[in-house]
């Protein structure tokens, strides 16, 4: 671990320890811990943001190059600079982040015993699933649906795309936007498991990589064609028809898998607004968030594409819908961005920026 604080090296090593994860070695900039990394082998690294000799980005893009065989997890402070700083981390190929005490997502200002207890449960459980040693779901826990609901993909056209993602998500969702190249004929609606400030940041990246108009929902808000929404941190979103008019709501109810927004209300409500002319896709993340949400869009005639095993991050939400049965299609990144363009692609090119 990398961090110009010795006081919080040593709160999150011990942090990590109460959660069962051993920290072999904690480095004061990211010169220190890269070296340390080509030197042992070691297969993790947190790393800051921001340190003095080498910063976290900079150390990043040497661990990526010299030692691809170990992952990384960044943490970020909330600000749009280290949001910005972050959604470029994800792209360079950081695995993860999490963002340090003070932020929305901990409720903590300070460094105390309740933040560092907080940021080791929130951290310990994204280390095991980047190593896939997340515990299993127990077997009574979830009844496999009967469905029986076959797509007929040379004629399916959806009136949405909704897509859930959790750890992988944002590099994943790049990797398809930038390889649509084309307007859709229907909105585009995504719960990225992310905190506020981040999701703004990252709808804009979307933009850009893409060519559509993409930005955070606002409560309220009428869907249209060829625009991407995603929700905001801290906020569940979901669709409801009203006359002829289809909008999107925005609350703060409970978290669901311990996570706002959560994919689950935002299938759910698509399924009961366009039941059959619904897409829905489930990305790389961990835990089961969008299961329940799946098995509603297949009950209801409409299409789930769930992201392989080989190109997730983590198997955990992709998996947990191949596990219910509630999917269409198992397919890679590539794959996905085929199927968004040939059902709901319109032969219009767009030009993808930077």
């Amino acid at each position: 671990m990398a961090d110009d604080s010795i006081v919080f090296r040593s709160q999150i090593k011990s942090a990590l320890a109460a959660e069962g994860i051993e920290v072999v070695a904690v480095a004061a900039n990211g010169k220190i811990a890269v070296d340390y990394v080509l030197q042992t082998g070691a297969n993790l690294l947190i790393l800051d943001l921001e340190m003095p000799v080498m910063d976290g980005l900079q150390a990043l893009k040497e661990v990526t190059a010299k030692a691809p065989f170990c992952k990384v997890v960044m943490f970020s402070s909330l600000s749009k600079r280290a949001a910005e700083t972050t959604m470029e981390a994800l792209k360079l190929g950081a695995s993860d982040f999490i963002t340090k005490p003070g932020s929305i997502e901990l409720g903590i200002s300070d460094l105390s015993n309740n933040a560092v207890e907080k940021i080791g449960k929130l951290l310990a459980p994204r280390v095991r699933a980047l190593f896939d040693v997340a515990p299993a779901a127990r077997a009574e826990s979830f009844v496999k649906p009967q469905i029986d609901s076959r797509i007929n993909w040379d004629s399916f056209r959806p009136e949405v795309v909704v897509i859930g993602s959790s750890t992988g998500g944002p590099t994943a969702l790049e990797k398809i936007f930038s390889a649509l190249a084309c307007e859709v004929s229907c909105p585009i609606i995504i719960a990225q498991h992310m905190p506020p400030i981040f999701t703004a940041t990252f709808a804009e990246r979307l933009g850009k990589v893409s060519g559509i108009p993409a930005a955070e929902a606002r409560d309220g808000e009428l869907l249209l064609p060829n625009r991407i929404y995603v929700a905001p941190g801290n906020f569940h979103a979901r669709i409801r028809k009203s006359r002829e008019a289809v909008q999107i709501f925005l609350d703060q109810a409970p978290q669901i898998h311990s996570v706002r927004p959560a994919v689950d209300p935002l299938f759910i409500s698509a399924a009961a607004t366009f039941a059959s002319k619904c897409l829905g896709i489930v990305l790389t993340g961990m835990g089961e968030d969008g299961r329940d949400g799946a098995v509603e869009i297949k009950r209801v005639g409409g299409a789930v594409v769930i992201q392989d095993r080989e190109t997730s991050i983590v198997y955990g939400m992709p998996g947990a819908v191949f596990a219910a049965q509630a999917y269409d299609k198992v397919q890679s990144i590539d794959s996905i961005a085929r199927t968004i363009r040939d059902a709901a692609g319109t032969r219009a090119p767009l030009a993808a920026g930077g």
